[in-house]
């Protein structure tokens, strides 16, 4: 006993103190995000890997894709020019697809 307190309890009282401590560095390491030095190699992949977007146009090349997403953006349209493995395709929202298709198709 140290001055009448009792050993055991006190010290396992700190112990239980650093091992909350520790989870908590832990746990903030293990979620924390976008802090990474190494960019991760972009993806390319089929036009049906894109998620809710869909294809509306194939594009000759990038920048011709461009140009039509500024056409689109224009008239309200969100678009996006992605790379796919069949080439460049322009990407739109499927409420937007038809009004898109639409706007490209009149010129």
């Amino acid at each position: 006993m140290l001055g009448g307190i009792n050993n055991g309890a006190f010290f396992s009282s700190f112990a239980g103190f650093f091992v909350v401590l520790l989870l908590i560095f832990l746990l903030r390491w293990t979620f924390s995000r976008g802090k990474s030095l190494i960019e991760r190699p972009k993806k390319v992949g089929n036009e049906s890997e894109y998620g809710l977007l869909v294809p509306i146009s194939k594009p000759a090349s990038h920048i011709e894709g461009e140009m039509l997403r500024l056409k689109l953006l224009e008239h309200g349209i969100k678009a996006s020019v992605s790379q796919t493995l069949d080439g460049a395709r322009i990407f739109v929202f499927p409420k937007d697809q038809k009004r898109a298709e639409e706007i490209l198709a009149s010129g």
